[in-house]
């Protein structure tokens, strides 16, 4: 298709939508609350529906007491009746297809269902959104001259009593209209090949021969692929394997801990970073401006949100709140409803408003991510700032992290036991240590406060990493590919203990 005529069609559509988000962002409450009720409405007849009268919803208040709160293990046997092909359970359109989720704190997997209604108008609209804006805040693009290269997790998908399961990228690969498999690298037999190490190296082989205007994945994973493609080509920079690359579509992971390992090898000032934020139950926020690095909260892709604030989360007579009532600057933990029949889910991520008109967060971290053995509420954007600090003072860069509490063992107090695996590493170590502990105490006054003279927590343990180790752990779980994450903090010791093995191991071979 000629340049011009999808300028064209994209220039159309994108007045049209531009139109519809300035309707929630005009009126987001209202919005929600008619979402809401199209959702109640539709599943009345279902058998969660008959189950908590939603014939008789007539208000985001009757939903509150009538619906309670869930997550997967409460929802985990509907869903596997689902899978089994029971219809009607939870959403009245048949759902065939269930993304696996990796997991990332256990190996159990999880089966999200995805309906043809989230599949159309939450993942693919999501898509399509993301190229309007781009395309709006970029007018002198010329993205669709070439390709982009996608780097997914993705594996064949599975069939089993009439439905089928694989990751999310799979499930959109084996989906998407044939004008976005026009538009995409690698082909769908490379993007679905299995072998996580096999299929690195088809990527290279394939996309060095493509015309690539830009790139989408996780950002640990992209570096990855980076790194080969540079190391196959001799080059020094992207931009002499392609020279009309324009912007990275990134999420999945914080991408600061990276930042800097991409600027040396995208060493343009004007390449445009664009972040989103998605997950196998729904596509939740894009980044909308080039200028800002917060994500608006999209309100009409079928999802009804609600929020916990963390300070209360867990404990009894938790607060759970509206859009309507959420503070800017506050750390909430996320539930959804949404067109997929996932009610008053907790999807387990934890986001912060950087503005309330219109919803703007970034996502602060994971509700069971986090480090609260001794009162600090340590959470991962406070360990990824600090860890900006202290990089950026030394001049070294981190490939993967970890970290976990050391438990007071009688007269011993407490700690936090980290993994870093650098990339360069600093020529103190001892003085980079030092650094990120300040960084964190002035960064999380709960943090300072434990560390104070000692009094609760002595100085952090660092682990300098060998090469590969966080890779080598991956792949003894089968956890290599595009979708899987390094936990990044944990209350559990049980990965560090997994690391100080495998660590020693290979030290001593």
């Amino acid at each position: 298709m000629p340049i011009p005529l999808v300028n064209s069609i994209a220039s159309w559509f994108l007045k049209k939508r531009i139109h519809q988000m300035e309707l929630f962002l005009k009126y987001p409450h209202e919005v929600q609350n008619e979402l809401l009720l199209k959702l109640v409405h539709k599943a009345k007849n279902t058998e969660i529906g008959k189950k908590y009268g939603f014939k008789d919803i007539r208000s985001y208040n009757d939903f509150a007491q009538q619906v309670p709160i869930t997550n997967y293990e409460a929802s985990h046997e509907m869903i596997e009746r689902a899978r089994r092909g029971e219809s009607n359970i939870f959403w009245p359109s048949p759902v065939k297809l269930f993304a696996q989720s990796s997991g990332t704190t256990n190996a159990k997997s999880k089966y999200i269902p995805v309906s043809p209604e989230a599949l159309e108008d939450c993942h693919y609209a999501a898509s399509k959104d993301l190229l309007c804006v781009y395309l709006n805040n970029n007018p002198d693009s010329q993205l669709f001259t070439g390709k982009s290269l996608r780097l997914g997790g993705s594996k064949r998908l599975y069939e089993s009593n009439g439905t089928s399961y694989g990751d999310l990228s799979a499930i959109l690969i084996d989906n998407m209209p044939f004008w976005a498999e026009f538009s995409s690298t690698p082909g769908n037999e490379v993007s679905l090949m299995s072998d996580w190490e096999v299929k690195m190296q088809a990527i290279v082989q394939e996309t060095i021969q493509e015309k690539v205007t830009s790139l989408a994945g996780v950002p640990s994973w992209m570096l990855v692929l980076i790194n080969n493609i540079l190391a196959t080509t001799g080059k020094q920079s992207l931009f002499e394997v392609w020279p009309n690359l324009e912007v990275y579509f990134h999420g999945g992971v914080s991408f600061e801990p990276y930042r800097d390992q991409y600027r040396k090898v995208l060493p343009r000032h004007d390449f445009k970073y664009y972040e989103i934020y998605n997950a196998s139950e729904g596509f939740f926020a894009l980044q909308d401006k080039n200028e800002r690095s917060d994500l608006l909260l999209m309100l009409d892709y079928g999802i009804f949100y609600e929020f916990i604030p963390m300070d209360c989360y867990g404990q009894p007579g938790q607060k759970i709140i509206p859009l309507s009532e959420v503070e800017k600057g506050k750390n909430y933990a996320i539930v959804i409803t949404t067109n997929s029949g996932l009610w008053r889910y907790r999807v387990g991520d934890t986001v912060r408003f950087t503005s309330i008109n219109p919803y703007r967060i970034r996502v602060s971290g994971r509700t069971k991510h986090h480090i609260n053995a001794f009162g600090e509420e340590l959470i991962i954007e406070n360990a990824e700032e600090a860890l900006k600090k202290a990089t950026a003072l030394t001049q070294s860069e981190i490939v993967d992290y970890t970290a976990a509490p050391i438990f007071m063992d009688g007269k011993e107090k407490g700690a936090h036991e980290w993994f870093i695996e650098f990339k360069v590493a600093p020529k103190d170590p001892e003085h980079f240590n030092q650094l990120f502990d300040k960084a964190l105490q002035e960064i999380n006054s709960d943090y300072e406060a434990k560390r104070k003279n000692n009094m609760t927590l002595n100085p952090p343990t660092i682990h300098y990493a060998r090469t590969d180790l966080f890779y080598d752990w991956l792949k003894s779980k089968n956890k290599l590919g595009g979708q899987h994450k390094v936990p990044r903090l944990s209350n559990s010791r049980e990965l560090v203990e997994e690391l100080l093995v495998l660590n020693a191991a290979c030290t001593q071979g």
